[in-house]
């Protein structure tokens, strides 16, 4: 089995995140208080986040320093490499070169770490004892149990019903690390039991878990709120991963062309995407950009921007971003960390300006590809990874058809090693594709609209 990895030394690891605010040309309207409707100073986020955090979501600066204690714990998996995946190529018998910058390799399997660890420093440096937080698939609820649990801090994560029965070895490593898991909906909050009130028989969604989240931390003034996507300072942290992948590229011949990313509330895919945009932008490099959704949530290819809550009931600010509104829930698809109804405000505003792409595949489309990369490459991809493989098959069909030479890269966001029923499934028969209707998606935005 052919394969060519490109490392990068520990002293060539990146020391600061990007901040693309401070290269996009269009100007991002500003979150809103939920009960106001004004924009949000730092004071109101104060009871959820600690200071240093909310100061990173509003910077404009460009590059932000990642402290050396957070520095020497990336340093347990970082660099991560960028891998060629001549069998992959091999197998597609199509003009492209393919690289992936696997994520994989974190103590929790996915790229999720990569702000776990700063998230939970800064909370530590504040004095903060608890943490609440949400999780789809189980990536981010085990990422942060790890950091959580470096840092001495108690966590308690709601993870989404469906996952959480689905996907009951991701609850196993996080209470390894010490966190405590319930399926969300649950009845410890308000907004639980008025979900399950309403629908005994909820799968859950992001929405309701970060409502959970949210409601428990804010009724604690010694317990804080942690995000693993959408918010600005989240993307941020994970742009180690595209800093790392110019720095590994500097070390080849080539550049990509594409630059793909599956899609939940945005995480990974700016992660891998920042760094090239800003090539992009302040070069004028002609990089495709591409985010890669479940056609069964499909904010970014069907949805409205609009102000709307990151959650469920609407305890946290407004955002303007691409959503299928607040009260959407997702089908029970196998990629429970895509499986959320809005996109992060700087995602939706890249779109809206045309600097990135969205598409869209159905479930058995991204486990047919993410079978072929397993079966070529020898890595099982998460089935949110299988997304981004799916758009790659993709893009080198097109490339062929057009017999065009292309670079493509993509982020290997995660494994799928605990995602194995959900390959049982699919080899087996028994998944299927989700279609929604356009009358259900402006129905669901109707009835979600905030302002």
């Amino acid at each position: 089995m052919k394969t060519k990895k490109i490392f990068l030394s520990e002293k060539e690891m990146p020391t600061q995140w990007y901040n693309i605010q401070a290269d996009m040309p269009g100007e991002m309207l500003p979150p809103l208080h939920p009960a106001t409707k004004q924009p949000l100073g730092p004071d109101d986020l104060a009871p959820l986040f600690p200071m240093e955090l909310i100061k990173q979501e509003v910077s404009k600066e460009r590059y932000i320093d990642i402290p050396e204690e957070v520095q020497d714990i990336y340093k347990i998996w970082r660099p991560s490499p960028l891998v060629r995946a001549y069998n992959f190529e091999k197998l597609l018998d199509a003009p492209v070169k393919i690289y992936y910058k696997n994520e994989s390799v974190s103590p929790a399997g996915s790229h999720k770490p990569n702000t776990a660890v700063p998230q939970a420093y800064y909370n530590y440096k504040e004095g903060v004892k608890k943490l609440t937080t949400e999780t789809g698939a189980g990536q981010w609820g085990s990422a942060l149990s790890f950091a959580a649990e470096y840092f001495g801090i108690e966590l308690q994560v709601f993870m989404v019903k469906v996952s959480f029965l689905q996907k009951p070895y991701r609850q196993f490593m996080m209470n390894t690390w010490g966190a405590k898991v319930v399926p969300s909906p649950s009845t410890l909050t308000e907004s639980g039991r008025k979900i399950l009130d309403e629908d005994p028989d909820s799968p859950g969604s992001l929405g309701i878990a970060i409502s959970e989240a949210v409601e428990m931390a804010a009724k604690d003034e010694n317990t804080k709120y942690s995000l693993g996507s959408v918010l600005n300072h989240v993307l941020m942290h994970q742009t180690i991963i595209g800093e790392e992948a110019l720095r590994q590229f500097e070390k080849t011949d080539d550049y990509p062309d594409i630059v793909i990313g599956c899609f939940g509330g945005g995480s990974n895919f700016a992660g891998i995407s920042f760094p090239f945009l800003r090539k992009k932008i302040t070069e004028n490099k002609n990089t495709r950009v591409i985010a890669v959704e479940p056609e069964s949530c499909p904010k970014l290819t069907r949805g409205k921007f609009q102000y709307d809550f990151g959650d469920t009931v609407g305890l946290t600010p407004l955002l303007a971003m691409y959503t299928l509104g607040h009260q959407f829930v997702p089908p029970k698809i196998h990629a429970g960390g895509l499986r959320y109804h809005g996109a992060g405000p700087i995602i939706s505003e890249l779109l809206k300006d045309k600097l990135i792409e969205a598409s869209a595949v159905h479930q058995l489309e991204s486990f047919d590809a993410g079978v072929k990369f397993a079966r070529s490459e020898g890595i099982i991809p998460a089935p949110e990874t299988t997304h981004a493989i799916a758009q790659v098959v993709r893009e080198a069909k097109k490339a062929k058809e057009e017999g065009v030479q292309k670079t493509i890269v993509f982020n290997f966001s995660g494994h799928g090693l605990v995602d194995l029923a959900a390959y049982d499934q699919y080899l087996s028969g028994k998944l299927h594709d989700y279609s929604i209707s356009q009358e259900e998606i402006e129905k669901s935005i109707n009835s979600s609209k905030v302002l």
